[in-house]
């Protein structure tokens, strides 16, 4: 079947194919009372999931002594390994992701993560095997910026006017925007539609199973 719009679809992790925002927030909030230090509203810390851990804690307390950011990467890393393992794709990720790489998409992951936490991820999801490459925040810069996609699409010898971003956040879309590719705002993540919508993503997916079906037509 012929390629409609796209060759490469790039996938954010955490919101987008993990089921893991409650837990990101927990664990943010369990760093900073750990620490003595104000503990972020909910909406708050949803907000900085996506960028990277140094740049979320400097993003979710802003007004702190710089000192303290590396003790809050620190221990939000201890409560997130503690319960990274119980956590789940989202219900219809696994079966998406084998139908586009059978339909001969390239796949790869765009994320706020860590190398180290992002190949732990896969490895405990059985997803290495699909994504023909993959980029973290702590090997470039962090969302918004375009490097993600722009070493990504250099990497796999794509065109980024044939490449789309998916994700849960603004940072995606906005990264996105920043690098010339297509962006899909999924609504079942960390930041509220209306946030979303005002970026203007091509398409707005309520469900994996909408996203699916969406990319199985327009892809």
């Amino acid at each position: 079947m012929a390629r409609k719009q796209f060759d490469l679809i790039v996938f954010d992790w955490d919101g987008t194919l993990m089921d893991s925002t409650a837990t990101i927030v927990k664990c943010i909030q369990a760093a900073a009372r750990d620490l003595g230090l104000p503990i972020p509203q909910d909406r708050a810390a949803s907000y900085v999931i996506g960028l990277g851990l140094q740049e979320a804690m400097e993003a979710v307390l802003p007004k702190l002594d710089p000192k303290y950011y590396p003790r809050m990467v620190e221990r939000y890393r201890y409560h997130y390994l503690t319960q990274d393992h119980e956590l789940t794709l989202f219900d219809g990720v696994r079966e998406m992701l084998t139908e586009l790489s059978h339909d001969g998409y390239f796949l790869a992951v765009a994320t706020g993560k860590s190398r180290v936490g992002l190949n732990r991820a896969l490895d405990i999801a059985k997803l290495l095997s699909l994504f023909d490459a993959t980029r973290c925040a702590d090997e470039t810069f962090s969302k918004p910026h375009p490097a993600m996609l722009q070493e990504l699409t250099r990497e796999l010898g794509q065109d980024m006017k044939r490449t789309v971003m998916i994700g849960d956040t603004t940072h995606d879309l906005q990264m996105a925007a920043n690098a010339g590719a297509a962006g899909i705002a999924v609504r079942y993540g960390a930041h509220p539609a209306h946030e979303l919508d005002a970026l203007m993503p091509m398409y707005s997916a309520a469900s994996v199973a909408e996203l699916r079906d969406w990319l199985n037509q327009n892809a």
